[in-house]
């Protein structure tokens, strides 16, 4: 009986320490994680945010990068530290990614983590050379098909969006190409413009630009939606392949256990941030379509994209070293 009184107590003066730590949040400097290097697309979010919302909640917020990992240094960081709101993440698809490429992450995404909001999404469009004779998806998977283990398509690097966007297509028509790695977008890029690798998928930002001069021929972007960078080309379910959405996700979250109203408060601020003309024009130069999803929408995407690109590594055997 003196123990489960005890248990009672114990539990109402957490209840009631949360309650005044939301009261009082924030009171002090607010740290966001990048868990990347400087200059990708995570930490310029990250800059975007920060100064806006540290206007909005009435303290400082300072981006700290920790690169690594493929971003599970810098995640693991913040889903290990004190659940007050003080220490706040921003991360891509890397967090949906992840969980099927390595064996261990050091922490649990579903339970270390809270989600605050889904900040911006990014497709990939799906680009050819001028010399490939396809204007559509039909026929690149025919020119494809008719020289199995002849053609290959360009990506970043292991688990990155354009390397999984394309050993889904792959999957989905039974294609036989190779996929060749490069050390980042830009040098894929470089390689289908020459000719070299004649297929790549890569971001809407990277790739407007090169589709307008006519260096390359971009066949489908990645989403539900047409890109307003790219108007006039269709999405993969228009061009006749559907379940092919493979859009980069920028979100924050949370060390698991931060109390609901903090968890509320920040997506509120992040909400009305990301809803303001300078914010969203700043994104959308990034090549992202502004979206400030509520917790438990951007949960929902997590775990559904968690076991769609599962099934992707799965099937194509990619395990990071």
């Amino acid at each position: 009986m003196r123990r489960s009184v005890h248990g009672v107590i114990a539990a109402a003066a957490l209840v009631v320490s949360s309650a005044c730590l939301a009261q009082t949040y924030p009171d002090r400097p607010i740290k966001l994680i990048a868990p990347f290097a400087p200059g990708g697309p995570v930490d310029a979010v990250a800059r975007v945010l920060a100064p806006k919302l540290s206007e909005s909640l009435g303290q400082q917020l300072y981006v700290e990068n920790h690169p690594g990992g493929s971003g599970n240094i810098g995640t693991a960081l913040a889903a290990k530290a004190a659940p007050d709101g003080y220490t706040v993440l921003v991360i891509s698809s890397t967090l949906v990614v992840n969980p099927s490429l390595f064996a261990k992450l050091g922490f649990d995404t579903l339970k270390d983590l809270a989600p605050v909001s889904l900040v911006a999404v990014s497709p990939q469009i799906l680009l050819v050379h001028p010399s490939v004779p396809a204007t559509n998806i039909k026929e690149l998977v025919a020119w494809a098909k008719a020289s199995p283990g002849k053609h290959s398509y360009a990506h970043a690097g292991l688990g990155t969006p354009g390397y999984l966007a394309g050993e889904m297509l792959k999957q989905a028509f039974g294609l036989d190409l190779v996929a060749v790695s490069f050390n980042g977008g830009g040098p894929a890029m470089t390689s289908t413009i020459g000719g070299h690798t004649p297929i790549v998928f890569t971001s809407i930002a990277s790739a407007a630009a090169h589709v307008k001069s006519g260096a390359v021929r971009a066949l489908a972007v990645t989403s539900p939606r047409r890109s307003p960078a790219l108007p006039d080309v269709p999405t993969m379910a228009e061009a006749s392949a559907p379940d092919q959405d493979s859009e980069l996700i920028l979100g924050v979250l949370v060390p698991a256990g931060t109390p609901r109203d903090i968890v509320e408060r920040l997506h509120r601020e992040i909400a009305k941030v990301v809803a303001t003309p300078d914010v969203r024009e700043r994104l959308m130069a990034l090549g992202f379509e502004p979206i400030a999803g509520t917790p438990q929408e951007f949960a929902d995407r997590i775990k559904a994209e968690i076991g769609k690109w599962a099934e992707v590594v799965r099937a194509a055997g990619i395990k990071a070293q």
